[in-house]
């Protein structure tokens, strides 16, 4: 072998050691959350950890806390821009203020995946989310079947210019419109910002206000209704005389659902979160790419990969009830 060879055969390997190198290079996804106290949004950093690509280090995380702040978010966008993300998922705080994050995502050119709630704009890559009327509309509907729609209801309201707290009210208004006209009255209408701390006082409050009026809470995230649940407590009331509905099947909630203290509305963080990394990575990998999560297979019928090219995707609701209680807080295990 002469000098000229063996400098072509080093150069070659050289060459295909650094392809290999390129390729083994793992996806950067940049995940801006709205906040990281809540129980949910524990469940789906969680699912992102457990996601096979992130298990195998194929994909790179970096989980940013927004603190519920969609300015912070903005910023944090921003700063995953800056250092290359390959792909930025937003679980945003805001309906309007975060679509400065899509675009911002557009013009570098970086793919960018809505989850849990949504955005008022059509030009993400996609979205990965529940339909938060319907969530609205059947936690309304199971508090309003237990009052036998007659009576008075609070409604605990999410963080105002929210996407959950736009959409599930717009929910809870229609199950309310479809009792008899006059048979329903909703005596109060506030937001606690999903935190049960901040429930627990307005429905202390309430209580006071309205002595012996008030028959049904809606709350528009389980963490509200157990705030509820526990004012109702304090003041030494039986829960069980309230219907109570909240959304987001937190394991509070399930055990509560479990005590007959009230009805939950599971909202899968799991699946929204798994499916939004799948979706992040075939928009990074184009065509070739297969979907790892096994909610694809979970929801088989209900919610199709169709390529991974779908503008929307839309996770199930499921019914939290003394039957699946158990099932669902083993999983969590």
């Amino acid at each position: 072998m002469n000098k000229m060879t063996k400098i072509a055969l080093l150069t070659s390997s050289l060459f295909f050691a650094n392809s290999v190198v390129a390729q083994a290079a793992p996806v950067k996804i940049a995940v801006l959350m709205y906040g990281m106290k809540a129980e949910f949004v524990q469940l789906m950093e969680k699912a992102a950890k457990e996601h096979p690509a992130v298990k195998s280090g194929d994909v790179q995380l970096t989980m940013y806390d927004g603190r519920y702040d969609p300015m912070v978010q903005n910023n944090q966008a921003e700063t995953a821009i800056q250092t290359h993300a390959d792909a930025i998922i937003i679980n945003p705080m805001d309906y309007e203020a975060n679509i400065d994050v899509v675009t911002m995502a557009n013009e570098a050119k970086i793919p960018v995946i809505v989850t849990n709630a949504r955005l008022n704009t059509y030009k993400m890559t996609s979205e990965v989310v529940s339909d938060d009327v319907l969530g609205g509309y059947l936690e309304a509907k199971s508090v309003l079947k237990k009052m036998n729609c007659k009576g008075n209801v609070v409604i605990i309201e999410g963080p105002k210019g929210g996407s959950g707290e736009i959409q599930r009210g717009h929910g809870n208004d229609k199950a309310i419109a479809e009792c008899v006209a006059g048979n329903i009255k909703v005596l109060e209408r506030k937001t606690a910002n999903w935190s049960r701390a901040e429930a627990l006082p307005l429905m202390e409050n309430w209580l006071q206000k309205h002595k012996g009026q008030i028959n049904g809470v809606i709350a528009q995230n389980d963490e509200m209704a157990l705030g509820a649940i526990e004012a109702i407590k304090s003041a030494n009331l039986n829960v069980k005389d309230f219907a109570i509905a909240g959304v987001d099947g937190v394991s509070d909630a399930i055990r509560a659902v479990q005590a007959g203290e009230m009805v939950s509305i599971l909202q899968d963080a799991h699946a929204q979160m798994q499916g939004s990394i799948d979706v992040a990575l075939h928009a990074v990998k184009g065509d070739s790419y297969q979907p790892q999560s096994d909610i694809w297979k979970q929801y088989a019928g209900q919610m199709n990969w169709d390529g991974g090219e779908a503008k929307r995707y839309s996770v199930p609701w499921t019914e939290v009830t003394p039957q699946n209680a158990a099932q669902l807080l083993d999983a969590r295990k």
